[in-house]
């Protein structure tokens, strides 16, 4: 029996507001433990919530982004539950008028094709504090980040496979950067998601129950947490039992699932009207005042690189995937018009030792000027190509100057006719048979030839004019 996987995720992210959702107190991550708190967002009795307009803005910002209906009515919730890092023993959220609803992100596959993937909702609420686990018998609890401002987005069950739910996130991940209404560093907590999934015979006659996997901090935690579950869901399935509707972590240390608590359900949270809080109305100049303010969006930008410097689509998604990143390489082009030998830089030699050395854009130790001054070196045949990626290591190392680097390296490219033509005519003395070949049409003799000319100028020679000698020696 063939079985096919079900995934539906919900998506925290903290919202980058300067205060919390419904106090002045300060969202500012890193703080000594338990100092960023008061009264309100700690839940003392008599304390009243005050909400954060700029909340509801981000909220709506987010929406409109995803192509989401924005409510003109809607109201906030209390949803009841004990948690130790829950100190009201009520979470201040949405239930039944959620802010945004039935919106979509779409995708696009290895393969070419596009897939929609449905938003059902898009909702505010307030974030729990955080606890400290890893003291013998104790766990602390730091409330820092109770009453940050949340928004929860909630997928429809459209997702298939880990590859699907990565691509989603990495374009959720792009588009609420580009908004700059998170700064969705996983890392720090500030982008969280929820897996849910089953699985269902492919003739509909069988499925699993959902289990939930909670608070998954990285897309491979994601990715390998969905495989995870639908092969456990499956081999249950295949043995003639089922899956319990269970609440799940991610054991990165195991590579496994690992059991937590039976599922709660809806009754079981007891939502009922927020009373201390009114009631929200969305005007749609409101909206419209938002709208007029989107900055352009990774899919839009993504189509423009393709366009406007004629890189590969695979490029110019992973530069947009990053807004510092195409940010970086737009500032590049504006000084050197050569977008696809700058796109080719950043996406091989340039990303590849930043992951190496795990560095951001923010460290790097030399400037965007030194980048264009090596790249010109480059087109202008004054070093080769193998010449620029020794320097472009050095500078990422040092930070050292290109022109005084290709000087104390010794790489300067030697373009002088009589010196090159001296070479090519003592190679070809070498290799007679490397001359038939070329004439009865074998090119490859062509790159052996230009290879031991290279060999005897210690790489300094002018490539192309040593192939041209060569052809014009030969042809």
């Amino acid at each position: 029996m063939e079985f096919k996987t079900i995934v539906g995720l919900e998506i925290h992210s903290e919202l980058k507001t300067k205060s919390k959702i419904f106090c002045s107190c300060t969202t500012e991550f890193g703080g000594d433990v338990n100092t960023q708190c008061c009264p309100v967002c700690m839940g003392f009795p008599g304390s009243l919530p005050v909400v954060n307009k700029k909340v509801l803005d981000y909220a709506i910002k987010a929406g409109l982004a995803f192509e989401c209906d924005i409510a003109s009515h809607s109201k906030m919730d209390r949803k009841n539950y004990f948690y130790p890092d829950l100190v009201k023993a009520y979470q201040i959220s949405q239930y039944d008028l959620p802010l945004c609803s039935n919106g979509k992100i779409t995708i696009e596959k290895s393969d070419g094709t596009t897939k929609d993937i449905g938003l059902i909702r898009i909702h505010i609420e307030e974030d729990t504090g955080k606890s400290l686990h890893g003291l013998k018998e104790v766990s602390l609890l730091d409330y820092n980040r109770s009453g940050v401002g949340l928004i929860e987005i909630v997928t429809h069950p459209d997702i298939e496979t880990p590859e699907e739910a990565v691509l989603f996130l990495d374009e959720l991940k792009a588009t609420l950067e580009y908004l700059e209404v998170s700064d969705v560093k996983m890392e720090q907590g500030s982008l969280r998601c929820d897996v849910n999934i089953n699985v269902v015979a492919k003739d509909g006659s069988i499925k699993s129950r959902i289990s939930e996997i909670k608070n998954l901090n990285s897309f491979k935690a994601v990715q390998k947490s969905i495989d995870y579950e639908a092969h456990r869901h499956t081999e249950l399935l295949k043995a003639g039992k089922n899956s319990e509707k269970d609440t799940r972590r991610w054991d990165s240390d195991k590579n496994k699932t690992v059991f937590m608590r039976s599922k709660q359900h809806v009754e079981d949270y007891r939502y009922f009207p927020e009373p201390d809080i009114v009631d929200f109305e969305i005007s749609d100049e409101w909206i419209q005042e938002i709208r007029e303010k989107l900055p352009e969006l990774p899919k839009a930008k993504k189509e423009r690189f393709v366009k406007e410097f004629d890189i590969p689509a695979y490029d110019a998604q992973v530069l947009v995937n990053d807004k510092k990143l195409a940010h970086y390489f737009e500032a590049l082009c504006a000084d050197f018009n050569d977008p696809k030998l700058i796109s080719n830089w950043i996406m091989t030699e340039m990303l590849r030792r930043m992951n190496l050395e795990e560095v951001t854009l923010d460290e790097l130790k030399f400037e965007e000027k030194d980048l264009v001054i090596l790249f010109k070196q480059i087109a202008e045949n004054k070093i080769s190509n193998n010449a620029g990626k020794k320097v472009f290591r050095k500078m990422f190392e040092t930070g050292e100057k290109p022109l005084a680097l290709i000087e104390s390296m010794g790489l300067k490219q030697i373009s002088d006719d009589d010196f090159i033509e001296e070479l090519v005519t003592e190679v070809l003395e070498e290799n007679p048979d490397a001359i038939e070949d070329i004439k009865n049409g074998k090119d490859r003799a062509i790159g052996y030839l230009v290879g031991q000319v290279m060999k005897k100028s210690k790489g300094k020679a002018n490539p192309q004019m040593v192939s041209q000698m060569i052809k014009d020696h030969c042809l």
